[in-house]
């Protein structure tokens, strides 16, 4: 009987960087396209008072659809894109921290937390800046009223309404006139408590996920999407208390949630939850599926032989 073949982990030095940047930069802008109109929907989930606009997510879904058309569903977007930058940062980080990290252990599952928490830091430190705008554009149509600015039509700007937000430009001029350089980085910290948890935890069940999809057994997909749907349900109410500091202006995470409780109860903490599980869920089986493929395709010429998927 033939012995199973275990996938060997493809590391940072077996790489051709310039096709591993270029390969990673299409992956992750053809995810962002693919998930972003539930992220938008997510948004304006978690922000909302209530059910004051929409009852759930196909709800608002449809609503957004028939109200302003496929580019609502894509407000922000091009200012989103801005986040491949972190994206590739992520990577990178999670890459070179292994690599130092395996100079003290072999433990895989110990490389993989340490990475995976490490690049997620650096990764929301150039992202935040770019999800504060973005969001603010996400809440214009019919999300309008939920958010602190509002968008005029083209080329009106009275000048009773200073804080009027029209184009990106002017919206990044303003946070910054309002709350200074520290308005770019409002939920930064809910971020961190979001994300670092959900990254550190996600890489070693991705290279064990790594080595079952070896055997291309069926039976393992729904352990994936249980991890993804269990990771997005754990961190959704930090998630929601980043998007409310975020959007509505707040100072403190604690002040938000505590009043988030007070509103909404419980319940409020699962805004939101079935579009992130939407969003989320595809990419983490895209990115076990496909990343260790995608190292694969930007091995180094002299390499490919040697590995194996």
């Amino acid at each position: 009987m033939q012995e199973k073949r275990n996938v060997q982990i493809i590391e940072w030095e077996d790489l051709d960087k310039k096709k591993f940047y270029s390969f990673g930069v299409f992956m992750t802008m053809t995810i962002r396209a693919g998930v972003y109109p539930a992220t938008l929907i997510r948004t304006r989930l978690q922000v909302q008072k209530g059910k004051s606009l929409y009852t759930g997510t196909f709800d608002a879904f449809f609503k957004i659809l028939r109200s302003e058309g496929v580019r609502g569903l894509y407000r922000g977007f091009l200012v989103n894109t801005l986040t491949l930058i972190s994206g590739q940062g992520y990577i990178t980080t999670y890459e070179l921290v292994r690599k130092y990290v395996s100079t003290y252990t072999s433990n895989n599952t110990v490389k993989s937390l340490v990475a995976g928490g490490s690049a997620s830091l650096v990764a929301q430190s150039i992202t935040v800046p770019i999800d504060v705008v973005s969001q603010h554009l996400m809440m214009q149509g019919q999300g309008g009223d939920m958010g602190r600015f509002k968008v005029t039509a083209k080329g009106v700007q009275p000048a009773e309404h200073k804080m009027t937000f029209g184009q990106t430009r002017h919206i990044i001029i303003q946070i910054f006139t309002t709350d200074g350089f520290r308005g770019f980085y409002r939920g930064y910290v809910a971020s961190l408590l979001t994300y670092i948890p959900n990254s550190a935890v996600w890489w070693p069940f991705y290279h064990f996920y790594a080595e079952q999809l070896s055997n291309l057994a069926p039976t393992n997909c729904p352990h994936l999407l249980l991890q993804a749907m269990a990771a997005s349900t754990i961190t959704n109410p930090m998630d929601v208390v980043r998007a409310r500091v975020q959007v509505e202006g707040r100072s403190s995470v604690i002040e938000t949630f505590k009043q988030l409780i007070a509103e909404e109860g419980m319940w409020g903490m699962t805004k939101g939850l079935s579009a992130r599980i939407i969003s989320s869920t595809p990419t983490a089986i895209v990115m076990a599926v496909g990343y260790e493929t995608l190292k694969k395709m930007s091995l180094r010429p002299e390499l490919v032989d040697s590995r194996h998927w």
